[in-house]
């Protein structure tokens, strides 16, 4: 902390956001972005080429969410742990198709098989957490939307509701609306992804002691 960083009066007291409080909302806002594009181009690529190479988007998008949950800014640390673990168990559920049916035909035996949602349906509702934490907190449109055309995709797949298509198309839009959500953040002020952070000492059982 330097004398150049912003205070702040919170509820339980004040706080200063730090370089590296700057530095991590930069690098969630990053994550999000590119594990928005990651399921965007891996859908297209799907779409446009099939899915014998396609799966291999699914890296990067299921890197760049692990880190957003690493960086991102949840008050109450019981959620933050079950959107973690929402990703953990989506990674081993895609981990389980990739090796069960081979990466080649792992999308094609999803399309084919949709209970494969189950498993690897986790990782897209740590997502859709995500999606909800920012409407709550900003009450931007397109996190609404992505926190409801994720499940409604996948959901509807999973029970026969929806066909390939419909799916792909809710799911598209989801992704495109994660695209927006990070570049909107761009333009936001640090502190506002951060929030306030006596409240984080609070929860903690921290008693603030107020700027030095």
């Amino acid at each position: 902390m330097t004398s150049a960083d912003p205070c702040f009066e919170g509820v339980y007291g004040s706080y200063t956001i730090t370089a590296a409080d700057r530095e991590e909302v930069r690098r969630y806002r990053i994550a999000l972005l590119v594990a928005g594009l990651a399921m965007s181009l891996g859908l297209l690529h799907w779409w446009r080429f099939g899915g014998t190479w396609a799966w291999i988007w699914v890296v990067p998008m299921a890197t760049a969410l692990g880190l957003a949950l690493q960086w991102i800014h949840i008050y109450l640390r019981p959620l933050h742990r079950t959107l973690q673990l929402f990703w953990l168990l989506g990674c081993l559920g895609w981990s389980g198709l990739l090796l069960s049916a081979g990466p080649s035909t792992a999308l094609l035996t999803l399309q084919d098989q949709p209970l494969w949602i189950l498993a690897i349906g986790p990782l897209f509702a740590a997502m859709a957490g995500i999606g909800f934490k920012e409407f709550f907190c900003f009450q931007r449109p397109e996190a609404i939307g992505l926190t409801l055309l994720l499940p409604l995709g996948l959901m509807g797949r999973l029970v026969g509701l929806i066909n390939i298509a419909t799916a792909s198309v809710l799911l598209s839009t989801a992704a495109l609306l994660l695209v927006l959500l990070a570049l909107r953040k761009f333009g936001m002020e640090a502190a506002a992804d951060i929030g306030d952070k006596s409240v984080f000492a609070y929860l903690d059982g921290q008693l603030p002691t107020g700027t030095p």
